[in-house]
């Protein structure tokens, strides 16, 4: 009985610790199962804004390509042939948005007679807290109609500090393998 009490709290923590999963959004009449080729849409990364020069480069473009590809081939999909027509095309978006938090702290304390007594209490200050959010969004179209069957998204907080190339390729392989980590749906 003991060991329980004190496992629970235990996977409580882990559970906390695991990010939220993502949630796709899909064709739910479109038989995933059939699909077996892909191809680039046309633009096949699209940044917005497209003016930002920290995020839009050719060599984060490149690395989503590599990173989506790998993906989809670990998944059993496979380019596409020349001249063959796709079971699905690929588009995908980088998406950067100006985001704002409240952040609360609280100093003080308990002196004197009483919450808040003669010598006053704890005091919360709350400021806002600006920060940039990316969030990049695969898109899976099917490749006769570019009718979208599938969506997924991750977004997580831009750092302040620029990245190295190899901890850029480590976030763009991270963000597509959870996106695409709920492909196919079922």
């Amino acid at each position: 009985m003991r060991a329980r009490i004190l496992v629970l709290p235990l996977l409580l923590s882990l559970a906390a610790c695991q990010g939220a999963a993502v949630k796709p959004d899909y064709d739910v009449s479109h038989d995933f199962a059939g699909d077996q080729t892909w191809q680039w849409a046309e633009p096949r990364v699209e940044f917005r804004p497209q003016d930002d020069p920290r995020v839009s480069s050719e060599l984060t473009a490149a690395r989503i390509e590599q990173a989506v590809a790998d993906q989809l081939d670990a998944r059993g999909l496979r380019p596409v042939l020349a001249g063959n027509s796709p079971d699905l095309k690929v588009r995908s978006y980088v998406l950067v948005e100006n985001r704002q938090e409240n952040v609360s702290t609280s100093f003080g304390g308990y002196w004197g007679t009483g919450w808040g007594g003669f010598w006053g209490g704890p005091a919360i200050q709350t400021y806002p807290v600006d920060y940039r959010e990316l969030t990049l969004q695969i898109d899976l179209l099917d490749g006769d109609t570019g009718r979208l069957l599938w969506r997924g998204s991750e977004s997580e907080r831009l750092s302040e500090r620029a990245l190295t190339p190899s901890k850029r390729d480590e976030q763009v392989s991270r963000l597509v393998n959870k996106i695409l980590s709920s492909y196919p749906p079922y």
